[in-house]
């Protein structure tokens, strides 16, 4: 660790303890160190932290107060130092100089799946495509967690697969890498007052529990009775001052709901901290391509999201719609990749195609893989950013990148060809792009405010 980030994380510990001693005055005091010593990066980011710090009037300040109060103070100083120091201003420079040295992409944050094994077996969830008989040992995680570290990577994402199957190995990785933050994508309903209680010993493990609606909508995909134990758990993790949020998948069926202010105003009341918002996609021999939600659906939901997290206390980022801000596709290593739970590494958690495997290659040769050198030669791979994604709007660069690298189906139950998967995207995709381009250029007309308050100008302008 070299000298600035020691001292860094030395006066966040710092400004962590004497916070709750005046935390009107102490915030902006925070607020003054951060700008000291982020060595200019993220300049737009904390100015849109300062507003929500310092004005009464913005629509996060009530989220800052809640964080404040609501959450742990040792779990809140844990995270916003393994996130803020360990994750960004130490990794910043070791990925730079390695994505120099390499010319390759170097991720942000990697996604794996512990296991291929669920407690449920939810309506078109492409987890269920792998069946359930594959893990990585404790031994494997722990691995890809220390090849990591030496790039730069402090943040592992679970998906599955349910990532709580495997809950005792998860608390003993957040034990032995105390510096990291793991994040986990679960159902919520494997959360109970023990896990709860460990979550809260070590401090660094945050569940966004997976919803896509009120209580007949949820229960009608993942079973009955899920929509009240994920609540259940919701309130488990609040009781307990924890931190914690929410993961929505829209289609052209439970767009509506997911979206509304009432939908919105549950989360924030039952004291979520962040809801990550994913379109559909058509993944797996089996998935239907009736659920892929229409231009003026999808048009919808892109302002829906835009207009209530500038103006309701809910942290929130779309997944699909919000490529402007980070240009472009993320995957491939470029902010991060997927390691299944058979080894494969895949470019995305959403494409399952890979040539590496973990077992026989290192995250370094992996990231310079011909598929993986294909996403970081190819990205961006539209300039206009309301089409980002090789497969769900530019379905035939996903067919030209898997039959040039020549890559396999990692769906080991019912492989499927890239043909197969582009061709429920052909259709959406040549429908979606008029309506693309006219979102894009509405974005362009005018230097772009992001919904938090930051000023920037979208890529490709």
């Amino acid at each position: 660790m070299n000298v600035t980030a020691t001292i860094a994380k030395f006066g966040l510990n710092k400004a962590f303890d004497n916070l709750y001693k005046d935390p009107d005055n102490n915030l902006e005091k925070m607020l003054n160190w951060a700008d000291r010593f982020s060595r200019g990066m993220f300049a737009p980011h904390r100015a849109v932290i300062r507003k929500a710090v310092t004005d009464p009037e913005n629509a996060y300040y009530p989220y800052v107060r809640h964080m404040i109060n609501d959450i742990d103070p040792e779990v809140l100083k844990t995270v916003a130092v393994n996130f803020f120091i360990n994750s960004n201003l130490i990794s910043g420079p070791i990925q730079k100089d390695l994505r120099e040295k390499y010319n390759c992409n170097i991720p942000w944050a990697i996604l794996l799946d512990p296991t291929s094994a669920c407690n449920l077996h939810c309506t078109g969830c492409w987890a269920a495509e792998y069946g359930n008989k594959l893990n990585l040992s404790f031994e494997e995680i722990d691995d890809i967690i220390l090849q990591g570290k030496e790039i730069g990577v402090y943040m592992y994402i679970y998906t599955g697969g349910e990532p709580l199957v495997r809950k005792r190995d998860i608390i003993r990785l957040c034990e032995k890498h105390d510096d990291c933050v793991f994040l986990s994508f679960t159902n919520g309903t494997l959360i109970d007052e023990e896990f709860a209680d460990e979550m809260k010993r070590v401090k660094n493990f945050v569940p966004a529990l997976s919803l896509e609606g009120f209580g007949e909508a949820t229960d009608s995909r993942r079973g009955k009775g899920v929509y009240d134990k994920v609540i259940r758990a919701m309130k488990l993790l609040h009781d307990r001052k924890l931190f914690y949020g929410i993961s929505c998948c829209y289609t052209s069926q439970n767009w509506e709901a997911i979206t509304s202010e009432e939908y919105w105003d549950m989360m924030i009341e039952n004291g979520a901290y962040f809801v990550w918002y994913f379109h559909y996609m058509p993944v797996g021999n089996d998935a239907s391509a009736e659920l892929l939600p229409n231009p003026e659906q999808r048009e919808n939901v892109y302002r829906r999201i835009r207009k209530n997290r500038a103006t309701k206390p809910l942290f929130a980022m779309d997944f699909q719609n919000d490529a402007e801000y980070v240009k472009g596709c993320i995957a491939g290593g470029r902010s991060y990749f997927h390691i299944n739970a058979n080894g494969d590494a895949d470019p995305c958690v959403f494409i399952h195609y890979s040539d590496s495997n973990i077992r026989e290659k290192s995250i370094l040769d992996i990231l310079r893989s011909p598929l993986f050198m294909a996403y970081h030669d190819g990205q961006p791979f539209n300039d206009n950013m309301m089409q980002p994604c090789p497969m769900l709007e530019n379905p035939d660069i996903l067919r030209k990148i898997v039959e040039k690298t020549g890559a396999y189906s990692t769906d080991l139950e019912s492989p499927e060809s890239a043909d197969h998967l582009c061709s429920k995207c052909d259709s959406y995709a040549a429908c979606w792009a008029p309506k693309a381009e006219e979102l894009w250029e509405e974005r362009k007309a005018v230097k772009v405010t992001v919904d938090y308050g930051e000023d920037a100008v979208p890529s490709g302008r």
